[in-house]
């Protein structure tokens, strides 16, 4: 897996208190914006192409990107009106160059296995395949059910579970397969693709009980700030 899209247009209305006129995934960590922790994770497994979905103030991450990482090799798809995450990556795809891409959120790191899972997603021929981290005592986030072969069996609502397997907001896309839906140009990924077709498509899930964080609401961005490292 050597391309990745990371969507980074989000708005980080929750932060507001904390962060405010930043787009979310560069709200401050310990001297770097979260961004940073995502892109050097991501360098880190190999990857080497990155394409930006950027909305909200986006010249902040070109600037910072820019400055950074002058030699990053870097696509920005920027959307004109906000998309939501399905238009975001189907916008994004179309400047992609692999047949197979991982898709992440700019404000959430989580530290999946990116080698053995492309294999995997390679081998059972996954039109997608969600990252999935197992989680205890949450109702921030729905769960999904898996069969015995890891195809995806149900996405069930949020509300408070004792255990489950939680959608990490990590994906790997076949780009053209994706590409060839008849999806609107505005529409959600979560709920209008992946819980529309997973039924109707090769989804497989991959249970991954790595690192995760996701920065969107005040409590966790403090979380991030403890246990994330300091400037670089």
């Amino acid at each position: 897996m050597k391309e990745a899209i990371i969507l980074a247009g989000g708005l980080g209305t929750r932060l507001r208190t904390i962060v405010s006129d930043l787009p979310k995934c560069m709200a401050p960590i310990n001297g770097n914006p979260f961004l940073y922790f995502v892109i050097e994770y991501l360098l880190n497994q190999g990857v080497d192409k990155f394409i930006f979905s950027l909305g909200y103030k986006s010249e902040i991450i070109i600037a910072y990107l820019n400055t950074k990482y002058p030699m990053l090799q870097v696509q920005y798809s920027v959307e004109k009106e906000p998309l939501g995450t399905g238009g975001a990556i189907k916008l994004a795809c179309s400047l992609a160059s692999e047949k197979n891409i991982l898709i992440l959120n700019g404000d959430t790191l989580f530290k999946i296995d990116i080698e053995n899972i492309d294999a995997l997603h390679n081998i059972s021929s996954a039109d997608c395949t969600v990252y999935l981290k197992p989680m205890l005592n949450f109702n921030r986030y729905g769960v999904v059910k898996l069969n015995n072969d890891n195809s995806i069996a149900s996405f069930k609502e949020k509300q408070f579970y004792k255990s489950g397997f939680i959608n990490g907001g990590v994906y790997t896309l076949n780009v053209a397969s994706f590409l060839q839906e008849q999806l609107p140009v505005i529409f959600s990924f979560e709920k209008d693709y992946l819980e529309t077709h997973f039924n109707k498509r090769k989804m497989y899930g991959i249970v991954q009980d790595n690192y995760f964080i996701d920065i969107g609401i005040p409590e966790d961005y403090e979380k991030a700030q403890k246990e994330l490292g300091v400037r670089s």
